[in-house]
């Protein structure tokens, strides 16, 4: 009874946090469901070396990211949907810590001959080419060129059958690790987002603002113009200028 009773208090909170987020409510739900961080930093400490308390850490902070994302309107379950990005943030976290092992030479040549070809395309296109289009141009599948740049980004480790650490005590694999594809998915997609904005931040504000008007906004040149107070031509430049910027500085994030 007591226990459901603690789930409907959740599931209230989390309602109201859905429509106005606030710190003080999201501390509370932290503190509601802390056994979900620690359910799963137990799970994970039996098969490491990592102690206990580090990864309980490192668990709110996935924790706070499914409080922040979870949608009370979906019908799911709070707990089924925090698990993963608990799990996740630890494992990240293990992953990282982890001795970093080669890269297979193959994905090194890709992920360069990546980098030329979105500069390439840039050039082409006017705009920042989709992962479709620099997959199709290497002439390979768009899951093996997403892996390979999840692998250069982050300096992930490729033998999946190595231990996380050199522990004896440890029997968590790299391949334990990215077990989670979901998540993975979500975390690349985050960090995309926040290069971007870091990226964008950095251009002059009209470049800044002729980008945001054609391609986020989706108006037209002339009515960029008009919003922005310059001509069309200008527009054009402007866009050709930040697209050129925008690709170099992110090039620079992940190299």
């Amino acid at each position: 009874m007591a226990t459901q009773t603690l789930s409907y208090r959740c599931m209230e909170l989390l309602q109201n946090y859905h429509r106005h987020p606030s710190l003080k409510l999201r501390n509370k739900l932290v503190e509601l469901n802390i056994g979900l961080v620690r359910k799963v930093a137990h799970q994970i400490c039996r098969k490491c070396a990592e102690p206990y308390e580090d990864l309980e850490q490192i668990g709110y902070l996935g924790l706070i990211r499914a409080i922040e994302r979870f949608d009370p309107l979906q019908g799911a379950a709070f707990s089924s949907f925090a698990i993963p990005y608990i799990r996740g943030e630890m494992l990240h976290y293990l992953r990282d810590k982890g001795s970093m092992m080669r890269i297979p030479r193959r994905w090194q040549e890709l992920y360069a001959r990546g980098k030329k070809l979105r500069k390439d395309l840039i050039e082409q296109l006017g705009r920042l080419p989709r992962d479709t289009e620099l997959a199709a141009g290497l002439g390979i599948p768009l899951a093996e060129w997403s892996e390979c740049q999840l692998a250069l980004q982050n300096r992930l480790p490729i033998s999946l059958d190595a231990v996380v650490n050199n522990s004896l005590d440890s029997s968590i694999t790299f391949g334990d690790t990215i077990a989670d594809p979901n998540y993975m998915k979500q975390r690349k997609l985050e960090d995309d987002k926040l290069q971007l904005q870091k990226a964008m931040s950095q251009l002059e504000d009209k470049t800044k603002a002729a980008i945001e008007c054609v391609f986020l906004w989706d108006l037209p040149r002339k009515e960029a113009a008009k919003h922005i107070g310059i001509s069309p031509m200008t527009v054009t430049r402007h866009l050709h200028k930040g697209i050129e910027q925008l690709g170099a500085m992110l090039e620079h994030q992940v190299a």
